[in-house]
């Protein structure tokens, strides 16, 4: 028997003023019960997740969120269809003050002229796993991976503490990369990390509506991942002072493409 396909969900519509009480109600109020969600889907070993509620598509965890209804999208396979829904439903976004990463692999060129398209590739699965576990660990969402950079993003919704929620999530993946070892990372991997006001919400026309995050703190914390070396992780002076990072590590002051001002950041290791 052939199995029945969902119905696709209705577009949306223009953006109301409705609509831009409903999210910033959203991104500036913490819901307990979504980060209880968060945390029971993401204990299920199973990858991809949907970047909303962390509802895994693969593994074990498939047929479980099939008896719930959770199903990947077709229209955006980074989200599921029951959280698809509620952004069709809620076309548009709001302002919020939250903290961003960035981490992707230094030298990523010259390590693909070492290896076959196939080894490559197996690389870049492998660093996506290992960032994905280290962003939804922490309470965070996957904005999405270019390349081999991770794009992360950690909201005030998804619950307090956002700033060193971000930093747990970096030094995690550089564990995870094997920096702070003896035999050194499999993959050497920088990081940036940053924390300001940004748009957060649903872009997007017809059924293809996905979540991201813009402005000018994102693109400070570009710049901060493309300064970091292998193994480090770059933290502005305002996520520092949030986070209390001891005055003793080390201190740079960058000039940042298309910044006027040099920008003070704190170097965090393993």
């Amino acid at each position: 028997m052939t199995e029945a396909r969902p119905t696709p969900p209705t577009p949306p519509g223009p953006t109301t003023e409705h609509d831009e009480r409903w999210w910033q109600d959203f991104l500036s109020n913490p819901d307990p019960a979504m980060g209880f969600v968060r945390r029971i889907f993401n204990s299920i070993p199973a990858d991809p997740r949907c970047q909303m509620c962390a509802a895994p598509f693969g593994g074990a965890g498939r047929p479980i969120m099939r008896l719930i209804g959770k199903t990947q999208s077709a229209q955006n396979p980074n989200m599921c269809n029951a959280c698809e829904k509620v952004l069709l439903q809620h076309h548009g976004g709001g302002e919020v003050e939250g903290t961003s990463l960035f981490a992707d692999i230094r030298g990523s060129t010259a390590m693909a002229e070492r290896m076959t398209p196939a080894e490559f590739r197996a690389t870049l699965d492998r660093f996506y796993t290992a960032a994905s576990k280290s962003v939804f660990d922490h309470g965070g969402m996957v904005d999405k991976f270019v390349g081999d950079e991770l794009v992360a993003v950690f909201p005030p919704f998804l619950g307090a503490n956002h700033p060193e929620r971000a930093l747990d999530a970096a030094r995690d993946l550089l564990r995870a990369t094997g920096h702070g070892t003896p035999d050194g990372p499999w993959v050497p991997v920088g990081a940036g990390l940053h924390t300001g006001r940004a748009w957060f919400g649903a872009i997007g026309e017809g059924n293809h509506v996905e979540i991201t995050i813009v402005g000018d703190a994102i693109n400070t914390t570009a710049r901060l991942a493309a300064a970091a070396g292998a193994g480090e992780i770059l933290v502005s002076a305002v996520a520092a002072e949030v986070i209390g990072l001891e005055p003793t590590l080390e201190r740079r002051s960058l000039d940042l493409k298309g910044k006027e001002l040099p920008t003070d950041v704190v170097v965090v290791r393993v």
